[in-house]
């Protein structure tokens, strides 16, 4: 079976045809700079010790310290980490941050975790990491089932370690931690900037757009949210145990109130309730909901989501991606021979790590801005390089895909070129 990253770096084979690119920049995108393994041992709540697995990768530094989130999910793999790693290492660069890519993540099942226990694991994981993370060398960030507060504890932890205040260490922490204002929906807000600028450019209308979201954690809620108070008409949402959907529409917000009720006392932010246990709409499959005929078809949950299996029965007519991975490459040529489109992953979720990168500047600087402020400079940010993608896809008649990594790949290779190349050695 090819693995998760095997099938990430076939998405570079059609980059290449479109520019010269020296062998080093090849090679050096195969290869992740540091893969670290740790064993992380946790006292659980019965006295138990109980010991996890954890990963950190560094995929490439050449323009600056390395970003990505930290996940916790039982099917966290170093396969996937890697992966991960080597999509943000593109992300960065497609959005002109100075970061290079990482990720991170620890095999657990957080649901199944108290509170403390959670605390225990989160600050274990950081004692473990410590050595290869700081505010100019790798800046890890929420991810899947992480969120502010667990930042909060794994920057509080390695400032422990540190004996000093290093803010920068962590982003997506809680404001009154140092955080920024504007993080926590910044993925879901990004999202919607960029498929705004594709409809402004369709010359479509919101109001007539419809819209299916996979995905209804934190990045897919505040899309959906945030989408349904610009008009667009969002008529089915899924979570990890199922779907529903109303062919006049749902309001995110309630259908997000309706979940927080039913919330696990023992764990954080992990709810019992699902969207399923809402009576008033239609019970549907998640594998239903990927086939449903609607405008735009929203992923935002996990890898692998659109597959040969089941490509050709997407209805949809425009996939956003707003998961890391969602479409594999497979997949991929199947949607495009169906006359399908996919917004790609690095740009439309990077939203999150550019109010990361704003976060990192406040820290700092020592300056802190106003909410406003943390959005005008997204919109601005991701309407920019979104068009600046679009116009490369009316240049060459290339996919969206093809041109988002034409233009993180050309970004890194200009970095690594000026660290010198087998031409210019060859030539001195």
């Amino acid at each position: 079976m090819k693995s998760t990253f095997e099938d990430a770096q076939k998405r570079l084979t059609n980059v290449f045809r479109y520019f010269e690119l020296t062998d080093d920049v090849r090679e050096k995108l195969k290869h992740p700079k540091l893969c670290l393994s740790v064993s992380i041992p946790v006292r659980m709540d019965d006295g138990r010790l109980k010991v996890f697995t954890g990963y950190r990768v560094q995929f490439d530094n050449t323009r600056g310290p390395t970003k990505g989130g930290i996940r916790y999910h039982p099917d966290v793999s170093l396969d996937e980490v890697i992966s991960l790693s080597f999509w943000m290492t593109i992300k960065c660069a497609v959005m002109n941050l100075p970061f290079g890519g990482a990720k991170g993540g620890i095999v657990v099942n957080p649901k199944s975790l108290s509170r403390l226990e959670l605390e225990r694991l989160s600050r274990n994981y950081i004692r473990e990491i410590a050595d290869v993370i700081g505010p100019k060398r790798d800046i890890p960030a929420p991810d899947v089932y992480t969120n502010a507060t667990i930042m909060g504890w794994m920057a509080d932890e390695y400032a422990n370690i540190k004996r000093q205040q290093l803010p920068g260490v962590i982003t997506g922490k809680p404001v009154h931690l140092n955080g920024s204002l504007g993080r926590e929906s910044a993925t879901g807000r990004g999202a919607l900037h960029v498929l705004q600028e594709w409809v402004n450019r369709k010359k479509l209308n919101p109001q007539q757009r419809t819209l299916a979201v996979q995905g209804f954690g934190n990045a897919g809620y505040h899309f959906a949210r945030l989408a349904h108070d610009e008009g667009f008409k969002v008529v089915a949402v899924s979570d990890s145990k199922g779907a529903i959907f109303s062919e006049e529409g749902l309001e995110p917000g309630k259908v997000m109130d309706h979940k927080q009720e039913h919330k696990d006392l023992k764990s954080m932010m992990y709810c019992d309730g699902s969207v399923c246990d809402l009576q008033r709409y239609k019970k549907i499959s998640s594998e239903e909901m990927l086939e449903l005929d609607v405008d735009v078809l929203v992923l935002a949950a996990l890898e692998n989501q659109i597959h040969k299996g089941n490509a050709g029965q997407v209805k949809a007519k425009l996939i956003l991606e707003i998961a890391n991975g969602p479409v594999t490459s497979e997949a991929d040529a199947i949607l495009a021979g169906n006359g399908v489109s996919v917004l790609p992953d690095v740009l439309v979720n990077a939203g999150g790590v550019t109010v990361s990168y704003f976060e990192w500047v406040q820290n700092r600087a020592g300056l802190y801005w106003e909410e406003e402020t943390v959005n005008d400079r997204l919109r601005k940010k991701m309407g920019k390089e979104a068009n600046t993608i679009f116009d490369l896809v009316e240049e060459k008649s290339i996919s969206l895909r093809t041109a988002a990594y034409l233009q993180g790949v050309k970004r890194i290779a200009g970095a690594i070129s000026e660290t010198g190349t087998r031409e210019y050695f060859q030539e001195g």
